[in-house]
């Protein structure tokens, strides 16, 4: 994500990445858990802000058990259920007739099994239980953000999702896929980065995706290997035309056994001349492109970026991507002590990095949930997503989602608006910190804009709050009171959530 303008002021390189020593307060803990996480209620935050800053960050970096959370109850697998495999007869066939079975091992198509129309009933079907297994897996992982205890695994598995982009359903890429993908997100959330390409190299839905499983010897097909490193690893500029062409050749043959629906090293189908790339030659396989492209400093450089623009803000300085650069080698690219020494320094805690990111979707509905300790799902936090403009695994294309600013348009907005008008009115919201709120229009202000904006309102705008609950411009029951509490309050916590900084990260 690099849809953001970078913040007004200057960086000092020599101290950016130095462990900040400023105050250490509720603001700045509720700074960590919105960019570490999504946030959290106002107890959460005044319990991280209890405890020294280094012990705050590590405590988000070293992920507890979240072994007592359920797995998804709606996984469609057409391979378990018997409707795609070899020697599966009758179902099998079925799938088989209405293409489901590829070009690569096993994609024998059998021709005339069934007539046309049962064969696009059949297809429909398929078609129907996979989109129902999608958006039960949407409600589960939302569900998932809002309730683990590490909140920084649910960020990176989001932000790999955005970043190695597969969608559902397209190519056959199954929800069974999409599920093995997102958990080696989750597997991979802070570790070696270079060890998740090489994963998701050979990842099913990303071969589905990217046409990987039609990457064959006789016929490369170039779709993987030029964003894995236009999109993925390197950036444009960084890489030739050929060097394209030579590691397509490179990955010819790992593809998906379409009987099995697993990843198989197809070695009949690899080519295995001698291939040029970056500047080196042999007779390379994936995992030596892999590994290759790691090597060139132009890798560390792009995930260094990737890290500032997701965790301190949009177009970083470039001596800051490089001294970030530098400390991804050092580390030899594994993620989490690079993230701990970003979320622990100066520039991190910022005035120029404070609230300079753009809530995505995704971050605003789970982190409304949060601040409330809400731990169902609104019922209307999946169709309200779909107005915010982003569906988890259907990602507008190869890239992702574009971020920042694109995030926030007029209809948008009021999206987001609508959302939360909707989720205050909500049965779900009476066992929240709001029922605690003083019944003094003054003092229940004073907390409101703490617990939901860190006060970072404006005077004139706290005011309008105020008066909002004493009931000034209606004739309705006047200061607030008993009777009309609960609407007040909650009124008064849409109008503050409706405010700027709320949009903000």
């Amino acid at each position: 994500m690099d849809n953001g303008t970078r913040p007004a002021g200057q960086l000092d390189i020599a101290t950016a990445l130095s462990p900040y020593s400023g105050p250490w307060d509720v603001r700045m803990a509720s700074h960590l858990m919105r960019r570490a996480g999504f946030g959290g209620t106002p107890q959460q935050v005044q319990q991280l802000s209890h405890m020294p800053m280094h012990e705050a960050v590590e405590s988000l970096i070293h992920f507890p058990s979240t072994a007592g959370l359920p797995d998804p109850d709606n996984v469609f697998d057409p391979y378990q259920q018997g409707l795609i495999g070899a020697g599966m007869a009758g179902v099998s066939r079925v799938a088989q007739g209405i293409g489901l079975f590829g070009p690569g091992v096993g994609g024998a198509r059998p021709i005339g099994m069934i007539d046309p129309q049962a064969r696009q009933e059949r297809a429909k079907e398929l078609r129907q239980d996979a989109r129902q297994s999608i958006i039960s897996l949407q409600a589960w992982w939302l569900t998932r953000m809002v309730a683990s205890p590490a909140p920084l695994q649910e960020k990176m598995t989001l932000l790999w999702h955005g970043h190695f982009t597969s969608a559902a359903i397209q190519k056959q890429a199954w929800p069974s896929d999409m599920y093995r993908q997102n958990q080696l997100f989750r597997q991979y959330a802070l570790g070696n980065v270079r060890d998740l390409t090489q994963a998701v190299s050979k990842d099913v839905a990303m071969l589905k995706y990217l046409d990987g499983e039609r990457n064959v010897k006789a016929h490369p097909n170039e779709n993987y290997a030029r964003e894995l490193m236009e999109l993925f690893t390197l950036g444009i500029g960084n890489y030739s035309e050929q060097d394209i062409r030579e590691s397509a050749r490179a990955f010819s043959g790992w593809t998906v056994d379409r009987r099995t629906g697993e990843f198989v090293d197809n070695q009949s189908q690899h080519d295995d001349g001698s291939k040029t790339f970056l500047g080196r030659t042999g007779n390379f396989t994936g995992t030596d492109i892999v590994n290759i492209i790691f090597q060139q400093p132009a890798a560390s450089k792009f995930f260094a970026k990737f890290l500032l623009n997701n965790f301190v803000y949009n177009d970083p300085e470039p001596e800051l991507v490089d001294a970030v650069a530098a400390n991804i080698v050092r580390n030899d690219f594994n993620l989490a002590p690079v993230v701990s020494k970003l979320l622990q320094s100066n520039v991190f805690y910022s005035e120029r990095s404070y609230r300079a990111l753009v809530k995505s979707p995704v971050e605003f509905v789970v982190g409304t949930h949060q601040l409330f300790g809400l731990k169902d799902l609104a019922p209307n936090a999946q169709r309200a997503l779909v107005q915010m403009g982003q569906i988890l695994f259907y990602p507008p294309n190869v890239a992702g989602w574009p971020g920042g600013s694109t995030w926030i348009t007029s209809q948008t907005l009021i999206a987001r608006e609508n959302f939360l008008a909707a989720l205050m009115n909500m049965p779900m919201m009476q066992q929240t910190w709001l029922g605690e709120v003083p019944m003094n229009a003054r003092a229940a202000t004073a907390q409101m804009v703490s617990a939901i904006l860190q006060s970072d309102i404006s005077p004139a705008s706290q005011a309008r709050l105020q008066d909002y609950l004493n009931g000034a411009g209606t004739s309705a029951l006047g200061m607030l009171s008993a009777e009309n509490y609960e609407e007040r309050v909650r009124g008064a916590a849409y109008l503050a959530m409706a405010m700027p900084a709320y949009q903000l990260s």
